[in-house]
């Protein structure tokens, strides 16, 4: 491949990478889908493609379709061991955040929600509402009619609408007290705090240390309290458990507030909070390290990693 083929690809590279994480949730396997868009990218007669951007956005978005359609993916998201793959702000899988649509695309509430998705409902819907395509754009990327792909849309829209819990965008800087009281008072013990800092619906999702496995769901606020002081209360066992004293860093993940905790140069854990009416929505729980992969890399590029809240 001469060295201009290859530039061109790599311009598109990031926005072809935000494009698959989007549509698969997992930053690992949008890296192999750009990958195996890059072989074909290789391999084809460059000379009768006539948009490069348009053949490579649709050969990603097809790649990514055949694995959400593959047989082992979906006995894995049946199972309920899947969680979105958390991504570290600043981190360019995230890729555009101008818009509301866009930055709630890669949250990891919408991540979740768009499981309960077709793949070409959610081809389309990643398409339409994080890159602004048009339905004929859509129906040529997919092979489908823009009516098909105005249907694909529409039941997208309600299924997200039907199962979303939260309203609008939150205020970073109101999303982070929350949480910073939140750790305040689930590493004090102070239960009937975290209580009232949790919304009557409250849901904790999350995985244990080592290999993901299926994952734990708390509800109501009381368990929900329960399981936060557990798990973010110091303790010696849990210095042993980790290896030493892990760094607390209040930082973003996903567009959302979330507690990260980092040992040397490692994350060894996070949570990631939705916020709404000024409470806890939601909690997801990241300890498996495969799943933190990314964040450690994201982090150990990082110059300045900031102060710590606190320590264990």
């Amino acid at each position: 491949m001469d060295g201009t083929a290859t530039d061109r690809f790599e311009a598109s590279r990031d926005r072809l990478a935000s494009l698959a994480y989007r549509l698969l949730g997992s930053a690992a396997d949008a890296e192999d889908a750009v990958q195996d868009a890059f072989l074909r990218w290789q391999a084809a007669d460059r000379g009768r493609i006539e948009v490069p951007e348009a053949w490579l956005t649709k050969t990603v978005t097809n790649l990514c379709l055949d694995r959400l359609r593959s047989a082992q993916a979906r006995r894995e998201r049946a199972v309920g061991a899947w969680l979105p793959e958390p991504l570290l702000e600043g981190d360019p899988m995230l890729g555009p955040a101008d818009t509301f649509e866009q930055r709630e695309s890669v949250s990891l509430a919408l991540l979740t929600l768009m499981e309960r998705l077709s793949p070409a409902e959610r081809a389309v819907y990643v398409l339409r509402e994080a890159f602004s395509f048009s339905h004929a754009e859509i129906a040529e990327i997919l092979d489908i009619t823009e009516a098909g792909s105005q249907q694909h849309l529409h039941r997208a829209r309600r299924h997200v609408t039907a199962a979303r819990r939260g309203g609008g965008e939150v205020d970073p800087a109101s999303a982070r007290r929350v949480v910073e009281e939140f750790l305040d008072a689930a590493s004090s013990g102070r239960v009937e705090r975290l209580v009232a800092l949790l919304t009557d619906d409250a849901t904790a999702i999350g995985e244990a240390a080592g290999p993901p496995t299926t994952l734990l769901r708390y509800e109501t606020a009381e368990r929900v309290a329960a399981l936060a002081r557990g798990a973010f209360k110091p303790s010696p066992a849990k210095r042993r458990l980790a290896g030493g004293a892990p760094a607390i860093h209040l930082e973003r993940v996903n567009g959302s507030p979330a507690i990260v905790a980092v040992l040397g140069d490692r994350v060894v854990g996070a949570a990631v909070f939705e916020i709404r009416d000024g409470k806890v929505a939601t909690m997801h729980g990241f300890a498996a390290a495969p799943r933190l992969a990314r964040l450690t890399e994201a982090w150990r590029q990082r110059d300045e990693p900031g102060t710590p809240l606190t320590e264990w």
